[in-house]
């Protein structure tokens, strides 16, 4: 079975940065399309980042992209999100999502989130 748990999270100033975790366990995480998603109070969960099973296709939402960065380690089966120069509005429950690359578009598996609050 697929988990996914990430770390990282915490209260950060705005202007300062914070490096998320999310560690993958029950699967080969080479075979995973992965993905970044936050979720602010009162908001609908939306897109932060995306990077595909080989690392050669990464995207971004407009709001995040030059501060955020997103890579993966298939070895310690982790993948990173580096969070710089963050903003009050960055404030939200962050998760991470995988799914197989040979399934289908759909997300299948996600962690528990972690926290993320930048102060002003």
């Amino acid at each position: 079975q697929v988990q996914l748990v990430e770390s990282g999270g915490g209260l950060v100033q705005a202007g300062g940065s914070l490096r998320l975790s999310c560690a993958a366990s029950g699967c080969t995480l080479s075979s995973y399309d992965m993905g970044w998603f936050r979720q602010a109070p009162g908001k609908e969960r939306e897109f932060v980042a995306a990077i595909n099973w080989s690392g050669g296709s990464i995207t971004y939402a407009d709001s995040v992209k030059g501060r955020f960065t997103i890579s993966r380690d298939n070895a310690p089966n982790t993948v990173y999100l580096q969070m710089n120069s963050l903003k009050p509005e960055d404030t939200a429950v962050y998760y991470c999502a995988g799914r197989n690359r040979w399934v289908g578009p759909q997300y299948a598996y996600w962690g528990q989130g972690t926290q993320v609050t930048v102060s002003s």
